[in-house]
């Protein structure tokens, strides 16, 4: 996996992503202490509408920026959202009322919802060789778990030395950072895609998404561990600080307890998956979300909230949740062509957001007005509804390949390139849905 850091270009961008993670996650920390501050009790009611706003963003900008990500000069352009992003961080300090903190995030948030596809649709041109390109795919999904360790692990040692807005100042650094390693290589030009229509382009990975099986069944879980996740990101710093009455270092430790479990899955799935198929692996660490949110629940219920008792559970959903997302990149290659994949990879980071749109500020309410056994019992049912409707979406008996026939194709169709009947990774569907939602 490592021999690919070999490519100068390929390095000097993953070094950007990492330390724009690194600054990402300390400003994670950072907003739930803000929060608590401006808002006290009801810190999750705001940072749930934060988080709300990310998603709007991303939801909104990231199907627009990554359907003319091979369109614009990606250096310079990747360059000034850094840049923006570096400027918004470093206003977040000064704030003194709610509405400005969301104001700031929607302005950060809509640069990372362009930055990130764009990014994307960038490694394919670096590492075109699909064997690296994969390798790169896991080494990504590696740095968002090492964030989660990482970020958490300074903040706490950064708290215990300064006060909670410095943090902010390492986020400012981690975006300048990025915008230097990016400016410091060449990336290639972009290679314009076959005319089409603003619809045709912004919408067609949505529709590939949509007509295939197994990522309506993707979708699905998507909500689960987004119903967890949510959980974690919105409500830790109230069960931490206000339930519990911690300080703000074992929020830190709070939140490493969840990326410690995420580790530890994403350190295990390769040999697992190496010998079990994507499809259980996936719907076992959905069932540990859904397990571990009722019978953290339970247990509450019965006694009181222990910090322990919190940190064990966060472990056990970080693992669930590692489980459900890592393999996911695999059934987006499954599921497509090499020319559909940047759409199909855009149209899963919108939808996949898309769902945390919904349980982000639900998270939030269920916790201000009903309380944390509500909140744990609520968000279970919904990750369990993901689950079972991705039972029902994405059948067992999901072959990797499906032969089928072109005979309603014109024959000047460039799928077709001679060939009448043939195998191919694509939309998986006993019905075989309408071909023109594919291509």
């Amino acid at each position: 996996m490592f021999d690919i850091l070999a490519d100068r270009t390929y390095r000097h961008l993953f070094l950007a992503q990492v330390v724009a993670l690194l600054g990402t996650g300390l400003a994670t920390v950072a907003l739930g202490l803000l929060a608590f501050d401006l808002a006290g009790d009801r810190a999750a009611m705001v940072l749930g509408t934060v988080f709300t706003i990310k998603m709007v963003a991303y939801v909104g900008i990231a199907p627009v920026a990554g359907a003319f990500a091979d369109r614009v000069p990606r250096r310079a352009f990747l360059v000034s959202l850094d840049l923006v992003r570096a400027g918004v961080a470093l206003a977040l300090p000064l704030v003194t009322e709610v509405w400005q903190v969301y104001t700031l995030i929607f302005l950060l948030q809509s640069a990372s919802a362009a930055f990130t596809p764009t990014f994307q649709a960038t490694i394919p041109d670096v590492l075109p060789e699909e064997a690296r390109y994969t390798r790169a795919l896991s080494l990504s999904r590696l740095a968002y778990d090492l964030e989660n360790i990482a970020s958490p692990t300074l903040a706490a040692l950064l708290l215990a030395v300064m006060s909670y807005n410095s943090l902010f100042l390492g986020t400012v650094a981690g975006f300048t950072a990025s915008a230097f390693l990016v400016v410091s290589v060449l990336l290639p030009s972009p290679k314009a895609s076959e005319p089409r229509g603003i619809y045709d382009r912004t919408t067609r990975g949505l529709r590939i998404y949509l007509a295939t099986p197994r990522l309506r069944g993707l979708l699905s879980l998507n909500l689960a561990a987004a119903a967890a996740g949510a959980m974690v990101l919105v409500n830790t710093v109230v069960l931490v600080r206000g339930s519990l009455g911690l300080s703000e270092s074992a929020l830190a430790w709070t939140m490493f307890a969840f990326g410690t479990g995420s580790m530890a899955a994403a350190l295990t799935l390769p040999r697992a998956l190496d010998v079990l198929p994507d499809r259980p692996v996936m719907f076992a660490g959905a069932a540990l979300m859904v397990v571990t949110l009722f019978g953290l629940g339970m247990t509450t219920f019965a006694t009181d909230l222990g910090w322990p008792t919190l940190l064990g559970a966060w472990i056990l959903i970080g693992l669930g949740y590692s489980a459900v997302l890592t393999p996911s990149g695999r059934l987006l290659r499954r599921s497509a062509h090499a020319a559909d994949r940047p759409a199909l990879f855009a149209a899963q980071f919108a939808l996949s957001h898309a769902c945390w749109l919904v349980t982000y500020p639900l998270s939030g309410w269920l916790l201000t007005v009903f309380g944390i056994i509500p909140a744990l019992m609520g968000l279970a049912l919904l990750a369990a509804a993901g689950m079972l409707a991705a039972l029902k979406f994405w059948p067992s008996s999901d072959p990797v390949e499906l032969e089928h026939t072109h005979d309603n194709l014109p024959l000047d169709h460039p799928h077709l390139k001679g060939h009448r009947r043939h195998s191919h990774p694509l939309i998986i569907d006993e019905r075989h849905p309408r071909w023109d939602t594919h291509f």
